[in-house]
């Protein structure tokens, strides 16, 4: 498969990748570790099809409802469900605004699904009833697990991770709408939307803010990045819009 979007660049490869004597056939798409990536790096087919296997299990969920309480159900949404709709999704988190949405409607589905069978007892007037245990969206874990990977990368210099590294910001002064700490890295500057959202585009803009409202992120360990970005992360919108400075 080559990466490509100008019309020309297939044709003018085709026929001249051999194996043995053999063309090789140039393929749209390749799966890699059980995420496919297309020749255009989009994912939409990836996406299409972790929201197919994850939608039948939702359907699968509703045929069984009526024998599980609402914490069994909940569980195994956790356990059967939403593992397809985060498997590497930090090597996908570029794609269309749209295809990750089509993913949250499927989490929204099994959460009505959960909220909607087995209805409690009447509640005392006005009040309303609220999901036993919502869940937080998938942006928003998406997030948290990439700001737990680049400080792996950028703070505990794990192995694997080195191509991840950015070079620290140069010391700027600080203002009241950019915050500038020791641990800040430089932004990768790209006019396209896609690359913004790549992995390093995205979380080098949220790990920045993240390091200046989280004192001492060199002292931490793994366990206390992830609960210290939870608690930031909670406190931000949902979809979050990071600034292209």
């Amino acid at each position: 498969m080559m990466v490509y979007r100008s019309p020309a660049a297939g044709p003018a490869v085709e026929g001249r990748l051999r194996f043995g004597g053999v063309p090789l056939p140039l393929q749209e798409a390749v799966k890699v570790l059980g995420v496919e990536v297309d020749r255009e790096l989009r994912f939409d087919g990836h996406i299409k099809h972790i929201a197919k296997k994850a939608s039948h299990r939702v359907s699968a969920l509703r045929r069984v409802a009526s024998f599980l309480d609402r914490g069994g159900k909940l569980l195994l949404y956790k356990a059967q469900i939403r593992p397809y709709l985060e498997y590497a999704a930090l090597s996908w988190m570029s794609c269309a605004a749209s295809h990750t949405r089509r993913l949250d409607s499927i989490q929204r589905r099994a959460l009505r699904l959960v909220d909607a069978a087995d209805p409690p007892d009447p509640p005392d007037p006005p009040a309303q009833f609220e999901p036993v245990s919502p869940l937080d969206s998938l942006e928003h874990r998406r997030d948290v697990a990439a700001l737990v990977v680049f400080h792996k990368a950028q703070v505990q210099g794990v192995l694997h991770l080195p191509g991840l590294r950015q070079p620290p910001r140069v010391a700027t002064r600080s203002t009241r709408t950019v915050l500038t700490s020791g641990d800040a890295v430089e932004v990768p500057r790209s006019r396209a939307s896609q690359h913004q959202r790549t992995f390093v585009g995205r979380v080098s803009r949220m790990w920045n803010i993240f390091t200046a409202a989280v004192p001492h992120i060199q002292e931490m360990n793994t366990q206390s990045v992830k609960l210290a970005a939870n608690r930031w992360r909670l406190l931000k919108p949902t979809p979050l819009r990071l600034v292209i400075l």
